[in-house]
């Protein structure tokens, strides 16, 4: 089976074409991601050439499937480019609904790539997260978690994310602690994407994440969106900044009554066939 081998700042998956996945890919997907014994990767995006564009689906390291990743659309997108199936502005279709990109090659395999994430979803019965009364937005709500109150901030861009404000950069410890415990709580059927922010100025700010069905990730598309969303929504930084994740930055703007946009990098490293 070929495949090849990409990553956004550090969040890596793996590419098939679409043609190649097997019925029940569950398993399939765990093994492929698995970076001892497989190719190793947060992911498996499979990809086809539809109309003018490519569509997407995404295999969590879980075998979970999930409906979009920034960063996968990202690699998906200049894969594209790379091989010459598609123009520079195309549309990535996805589970989350059709996402515009343009890609700009830069030196070797990597490429700059700007994102359209649409309008982000604020309604909590929309994101979806279950609380005693319906909220838009949902802003520093209290859940407890393993006896205490852990204030969130929840949104979605096609998929849902929980937004946690430090004073402090987070650390491993609490990453590992609080990540697992938030993306499986009961208020989030869906389980959820959780984002750990630091804000260090109004036009910056810290993320550290873990991500559904995966774990720690060095970063997040959507998860660095949706924490500038929720930063944005508290009144913490302007409507253009920098998101520095632990593999790089990205650059998320949310104009008035606008799309999401945001602007990063994704790099091709390598192709190969899968023997087993």
């Amino acid at each position: 089976m070929r495949f090849a081998k990409a990553h956004g700042l550090g969040n890596d998956f793996i590419l098939v074409e679409a043609g190649l996945c097997p019925p029940d890919p569950s398993a399939w997907a765990q093994r492929l991601c698995d970076r001892h014994t497989g190719i190793g990767g947060d992911g498996v995006l499979l990809h086809s050439r539809e109309g003018g564009g490519v569509r997407m689906r995404l295999l969590n390291a879980d075998g979970s499937e999930a409906e979009i990743s920034g960063n996968g659309v990202r690699c998906v997108a200049a894969w594209a480019v790379r091989q010459g199936r598609v123009l520079d502005d195309f549309t990535v279709l996805t589970a989350a609904g059709p996402r515009q990109v343009h890609v700009e090659a830069l030196e070797g395999a990597r490429y700059r790539v700007t994102l359209g994430l649409g309008q982000p979803i604020l309604a909590s019965e929309r994101i979806p997260v279950t609380l005693e009364r319906r909220l838009e937005p949902v802003i520093d709500q209290p859940l407890r978690v393993d006896g205490e109150d852990v204030r969130v901030t929840a949104t979605s861009l096609g998929n849902p994310h929980c937004a946690v404000f430090l004073e402090e950069v987070a650390d491993d410890a609490l990453v590992d602690k609080l990540g697992p415990a938030l993306e499986r709580h009961a208020a989030f059927p869906n389980r959820t994407n959780v984002e750990f922010i630091t804000v260090v100025s109004r036009g910056e700010i810290r993320v550290r994440l873990w991500e559904r069905g995966v774990g720690p990730t060095r970063s997040s598309g959507t998860g660095s969106a949706s924490a500038a969303v929720a930063a944005i929504l508290k009144g913490l930084v302007d409507r253009r900044l920098r998101v520095v994740c632990d593999g790089g930055v990205l650059e998320v703007e949310w104009p008035e009554g606008g799309e999401v946009r945001q602007v990063g990098e994704a790099e091709i490293l390598f192709e190969g066939d899968w023997l087993g």
